[in-house]
């Protein structure tokens, strides 16, 4: 079980806690972390793309010539997919690309991601954010301080306002809420900051699938 430090926003040390063993140090997955992340990129698209199909496209009513004594092959339509102004075959029409992923998966592929930038040491904890009013240069300085680089993933909860407006603006830095924690934002941070509320262990997962809750009968159904 790994041990991490837990640093002050100053950049001072404030203790030590052990890491989850099944949420930190899972094997690395390459292939499911693809297969979750293509998927979550897919679920992204509009899928709003659209082509008129000859019988969409406007005109081309009237047969362009006689069937027979042209010399020419017989045509029905201008706007057939070979004249230039007709219609497009077999052309993108509005679709859904969402994949459907199990959240077993999805589960795995986070406590993937995490245990591969925990063993890069790329996971910081702090005590906290105490701050009272919202400040950009303070956030700033708290990331110098505990020693990130690169662009930082700050893992936050939804009370927590004033840490929230002293990181929005900085432009290296992502902010998460700890219930939307994925191995895509995991992936695409250097470094990933939680505090000691937000820091995922195996037991969160636990209380959120009681016996007899939604959760753990949902569990069951994929299983």
């Amino acid at each position: 079980m790994a041990t991490v430090t837990i640093k002050s926003s100053a950049g001072a040390e404030a203790g030590s806690v052990d890491l989850d063993a099944v949420t930190f140090g899972a094997q690395l997955n390459v292939p499911l972390l693809h297969q979750v992340v293509t998927a979550q990129l897919a679920k992204r698209r509009a899928g709003t793309q659209s082509t008129k199909t000859r019988a969409e496209v406007r005109g081309g009513g009237r047969k362009p010539h006689r069937q027979k004594g042209t010399g020419g092959a017989r045509q029905g339509s201008i706007r057939a997919p070979h004249y230039s102004g007709g219609g497009v075959a077999l052309g993108p029409k509005p679709r859904s690309y969402a994949q459907k992923t199990p959240k077993k998966m999805i589960k795995a592929a986070l406590r993937s991601a995490l245990s591969d930038r925990a063993n890069d040491n790329k996971i910081v904890v702090v005590d906290g954010w105490n701050w009272s009013t919202p400040k950009t240069k303070d956030a700033i300085a708290a990331l110098a301080a505990i020693g990130v680089e690169g662009k930082v993933l700050v893992v936050i909860k939804r009370d927590e306002v004033a840490a929230a407006r002293s990181f929005r603006n900085i432009p290296w830095v992502q902010l998460i809420e700890v219930g939307e924690l994925n191995a895509y934002d995991v992936l695409c941070n250097d470094f990933i900051v939680f505090t000691k509320d937000t820091l995922p262990s195996s037991n969160d997962a636990q209380k959120d699938a009681k016996p007899g809750s939604q959760a753990a009968q949902e569990d069951g159904d994929e299983s």
